[in-house]
């Protein structure tokens, strides 16, 4: 991951990130399993694994012995080694992947692309380690459009701020369009390349809910809350609750992401 893009923000409890856009990881982790085609006896590997929503999902459906995972963040392996025994649990980034060529069925990234140091090394990396005929796989949120949560945050934060347009991730986030993930998938040497919209969903308690994990400083979204002064962040936030319209009940929040998929050979 690259800290440009907000990677160090991710050093952090991983309470912080299941708060936060972890809520949706376990719907996009079956959404990505189900567009890899994962079968009981294969071997999958989780790239920037986080906390392990991915992981997880993957070993309920192949178990903990054919499943590897890494993520470049201390205590966000750490969490995924404790909440799943038995997986193979790295601290490594996508560029310099541990393993021997061929190693794995299918080579997984969940919401971790866009921040790669070198995405086209990252992708390029999980190639090499996925056997011919294997998927590599990977969904990174639409920023700019129906990831509801970050484009009604990066809108709000704007309106208030405009120089906070250089830290809009719908703005600045590389490779979140499905034509820049084909072409990457395509310049990874990837073949049967296609790239397709998936939804998720995540449920709040109510508006502070949401909002407590960005005062944590968790994402780029959480760096920015803490990055304000504490009367700044007040309007910040009732801005944020004015464009979600929501407020003490319960709610539903959607999200929208690309799955990119592609076959080694």
């Amino acid at each position: 991951m690259g800290d440009a893009s907000g990677a160090a923000t991710f050093r952090m409890p991983a309470e912080a990130y299941d708060r936060h856009v972890g809520r949706y990881g376990g719907e996009l982790a079956r959404a990505l399993i189900a567009a890899a085609g994962v079968r009981p006896g294969q071997r999958a590997l989780d790239v920037g694994c986080g906390p392990g929503a991915l992981t997880g999902e993957l070993v309920a459906l192949i178990g903990a012995e054919h499943v590897a995972a890494v993520d470049p963040s201390v205590p966000f392996a750490e969490a995924c080694r404790r909440r799943l025994p038995g997986v193979h649990v790295e601290v490594a980034s996508a560029e310099a992947l541990p393993y021997p060529d061929a190693a794995f069925d299918h080579a997984f990234a969940q919401l971790v692309v866009n921040f790669m140091t070198d995405a086209r090394a990252g992708v390029r990396e999980m190639r090499r380690v996925t056997r011919p005929g294997g998927t590599v796989v990977a969904a990174v949120w639409d920023y700019a459009g129906e990831m509801t949560l970050l484009r009604r945050f990066w809108d709000a934060a704007v309106s208030l701020d405009p120089s906070a347009a250089d830290r809009d991730e719908g703005r600045c986030m590389p490779f979140c369009t499905p034509d820049e993930l084909g072409d990457l998938w395509r310049a990874a040497g990837l073949a049967e390349v296609h790239v397709a919209p998936v939804l998720a969903s995540a449920q709040y308690d109510g508006f502070e809910d949401l909002w407590q994990p960005l005062e944590l400083g968790v994402a780029p979204s959480g760096a920015y809350v803490t990055s304000l002064a504490p009367e700044h962040r007040t309007t910040l936030k009732d801005e944020l609750r004015r464009r979600l319209e929501v407020g003490h009940a319960e709610f539903q929040l959607t999200a929208r992401a690309w799955i990119t998929t592609g076959k080694a050979h």
